[in-house]
């Protein structure tokens, strides 16, 4: 989707052209409502969770399901499976944060 014009409802001034939408704004509805809550709660995974009446894990899952989104709506490369697996054998991330990184790579 992209914002062809922009207009001032106070002075009336208005743009138009091809204007991109800032990367938050492309997140899904769900997802720009648990960044808001994750910011308004200090970035604290404990609070947002209390917030939105989930359990932590899930928290974390959505904190990292956003993270995924992200990286994907500004263009960053993921990383390959093959990397990770090179990363864990050379001792650079343990099996938790290899298994971590391959699960985003699934959404």
């Amino acid at each position: 989707m992209t914002v062809r014009n922009l207009a001032c409802s106070a002075c009336g001034i208005k743009i138009e052209g091809e204007i991109a939408l800032p990367t938050l704004a492309r997140l899904t509805p769900e997802e720009r409502e648990f960044v808001e809550v994750f910011v308004l709660c200090g970035g604290s995974l404990k609070d947002a969770g209390q917030v939105l009446g989930i359990s932590y894990p899930t928290v974390r899952t959505r904190l990292d399901q956003v993270i995924a989104a992200l990286k994907n709506l500004s263009g960053q490369s993921e990383e390959t499976r093959l990397s990770i697996l090179d990363k864990l054998e050379k001792g650079e991330i343990n099996a938790k944060e290899a298994a971590r990184r391959l699960r985003l790579q699934k959404l």
